[in-house]
């Protein structure tokens, strides 16, 4: 950040009084810039025992497996956000059943929630940013070609939750790898 979204005056990092953290702060109006995690919000849409994904059309992990998700609106609930992606992205409307994953992806400052949801009718599709959508069996997820470590973990969560039907909230962390030395 460069400049002052509120003056149009330069901007300078410092830890504002009573903070802890560097901060963009006007150095003419005194306007604190706050940057916040972004939220990201999904299902894990199920159709008779079937996993509903989506093959993205978009950058990044153009052409891989995901669910749908995406990053929340102003002005809507976590819920609506996940209804609202998979609409787009799967043609598809569901029935929420519950929040099911909160995993925390500090190193690109993000949050990810799924919930989990019943396709209402079994209709779905590609929206525009999927190649296409599929059902998958348990057995038939494409487990090398999913596109992020938050979807894998999951479904690695929603399968060990369905094998005894009892779907529990998982919170979990995904960090960024520490590099290796020496």
């Amino acid at each position: 950040m460069k400049y002052c979204s509120e003056c149009g005056q330069p901007v300078e990092q410092r830890i504002p009084e009573g903070d802890n953290r560097h901060r963009y702060v006007c150095v003419s109006c005194d306007t604190i810039h706050y940057q916040n995690p972004r939220i990201v919000a999904g299902t894990v849409p199920v159709w008779e025992g079937r996993i509903l994904l989506c093959r993205r059309a978009i950058e990044p992990r153009y052409g891989y497996w995901t669910l749908p998700a995406g990053f929340m609106e102003n002005a809507e609930t976590t819920v609506e956000a996940a209804e609202r992606e998979t609409r787009e992205e799967a043609l598809a409307n569901v029935q929420i059943e519950g929040l099911f994953s909160i995993i925390d992806v500090p190193h690109i400052n993000q949050v990810h929630m799924f919930y989990r949801a019943t396709l209402i009718d079994g209709q779905f599709g590609a929206g525009e940013e999927s190649l296409e959508s599929r059902l998958f069996a348990v057995d038939d997820i494409p487990w090398d070609e999913l596109s992020f470590p938050t979807v894998r973990k999951t479904l690695e969560l929603f399968l060990d939750d369905m094998k005894t039907q009892t779907y529990r909230l998982h919170q979990k962390d995904i960090r960024r790898p520490m590099a290796q030395h020496g």
